[in-house]
């Protein structure tokens, strides 16, 4: 005998939880099947103890103080998403390994579900470069970063994108003396360059040792059980050793091929913009997809994909440009939309410097700057400002300042409402009005220019 849902998530993190949350809340019968503990990779290894690590450096706290905070805001967090909460918002959980069938079912653990409807959000792991020796020294990565029982003396870090930037500060407060290797010619290699130095300038402050354009030979362990890592003919000798070298989708054993679920190139599966797969009745959200890697968008995804998948605002599609991203190192680097060099013909560009933000300036934390991209209207060019296409805010704060641009892009707002809009003073924000300004006049020996397309 087999159960039925209107809607069935596999997989328990971001995506997962937000489809069958949705589906319930729109008095659907839903459930979710995961193999792995809800809450997904955001919780247990990823956005949380990052997070909450950063912040114990921040303050100054030890090591040891830090792992045993990062495990309370886990343990906390994991509480307001388990078996029990779920089901009282009317979702069955079903424990076990998911996999999809010929006849459209899935099949979990021997046990037959199906579903009018099945939302593949089963995520991504973190991926191993083919560097000689790298599977024979016992390599951290993200996920296995959280078992650490003490602070190593030295670490190397493989990768100079968000989780390298931000894990070899952090254990460069804590005293660890990290050496980081990125093979690009610049960190964070998907942020404005301007960005990428900023960050540089700010782990080298903290004690990091850069390596950009760094091709890692080989990596073994030596006798006395330290890493050595050869780059170019030189050796780096460490303690531990941190790849955090992009993700690969977890597509495995799920049964794609049989239900006619499609991959990409890159091994992710393959969707159009309202999330469909190739298979009937089959969505995918999250990592899994490729898109976007980050839990916000794939919790956007999970409830855009319930709702089409339940036959409810079919009109919505996914648009990546549309949700902002932060790194959280120090200072912050956040995005919105574009970049300059992707800015459309006829574009333009306000730039202010931290420094001359009030709030930075007596904060005394002005590393950084707010780049704001307007392009022009059809038929009104760039009346009104035009309208906000993208946005880079590197600062303490950026986090917390790049919804306002996110919103104006997302709402197709004339970008002299940022402009327009009374902004307390004096806060962080201030300083997107006091840009903003600079599509229409000088502002304090400012003003916008065209873009560097």
């Amino acid at each position: 005998m087999s159960e039925t849902y209107d809607l069935v998530a596999l997989g328990g993190g971001a995506g997962g939880l937000a489809a069958v949350r949705t589906a319930a809340a729109e008095g659907k019968t839903a459930a979710l099947v995961t193999e792995g503990p809800i809450g997904g990779d955001c919780t247990w290894t990823g956005c949380v103890p990052s997070k909450t690590l950063l912040e114990a450096a921040a303050s100054g706290m030890s090591f040891a103080s830090a792992m045993q905070r990062v495990h309370q805001a886990i343990a906390h967090i994991a509480g307001t998403e388990d078996t029990a909460v779920l089901n009282a918002e009317g979702v069955d959980v079903i424990a076990g390994r998911g996999r999809l069938s010929r006849d459209g079912s899935l099949d979990v653990d021997g046990r037959r579900i199906e579903a009018g409807a099945i939302v593949v959000a089963t995520g991504a792991h973190a991926a191993l470069p083919p560097v000689p020796g790298l599977g024979d020294v016992g390599a951290l990565t993200n996920e296995n970063f959280w078992e650490l029982q003490r602070r190593p003396a030295s670490l190397a870090v493989l990768g100079g994108g968000s989780v390298g930037c931000e894990l070899a500060q952090a254990m460069a407060r804590f005293g660890t003396k990290v050496t980081l290797f990125e093979m690009a010619p610049r960190l964070l290699v998907r942020e404005d360059p301007e960005a990428s130095e900023v960050v540089r300038a700010a782990l080298v402050g903290d004690g990091v040792a850069v390596h950009t354009s760094a091709r890692i030979d080989k990596v073994e362990r030596a006798s006395d059980g330290q890493v050595r890592v050869h780059v170019g003919g030189h050796v780096t000798t460490v303690e531990r050793l941190l790849v955090a070298a992009g993700r690969l989708p977890n597509t495995a054993d799920l049964g794609l091929e049989d239900a006619g679920v499609a991959l990409t190139s890159t091994g992710h599966i393959k969707v159009d913009r309202r999330l469909r797969t190739t298979a009937d009745r089959i969505w995918a959200v999250g990592d899994v997809n490729g898109l976007l890697a980050f839990t916000h968008a794939a919790d956007e995804q999970g409830r855009l994909a319930a709702w089409g998948a339940l036959g409810q605002r079919l009109a919505w599609k996914f648009d990546a440009t549309r949700v902002p991203w932060v790194t959280f190192t120090s200072p912050e680097v956040a995005r919105v939309g574009l970049l300059e060099a992707e800015a459309p013909r006829g574009s333009r560009v306000a730039y202010l410097p931290m420094a001359e933000n009030d709030r930075a300036v007596a904060a005394q934390l002005t590393e950084g700057f707010i780049k704001l991209i307007a392009a022009p209207r059809r038929g009104l060019g760039l009346a009104g400002g035009g309208k906000l296409v993208g946005a880079t805010i590197v600062g303490a704060r950026a986090g917390e300042m790049i919804h306002e641009p996110a919103l104006a892009i997302r709402t197709n707002m004339f970008t002299g409402r940022l402009a327009q809009l009374s902004h307390a003073y004096p806060t962080w924000s201030v300083g997107i009005q006091k840009c903003a300004g600079q599509f229409f006049r000088e502002v304090e020996g400012r003003s916008a220019r065209p873009a560097n397309r």
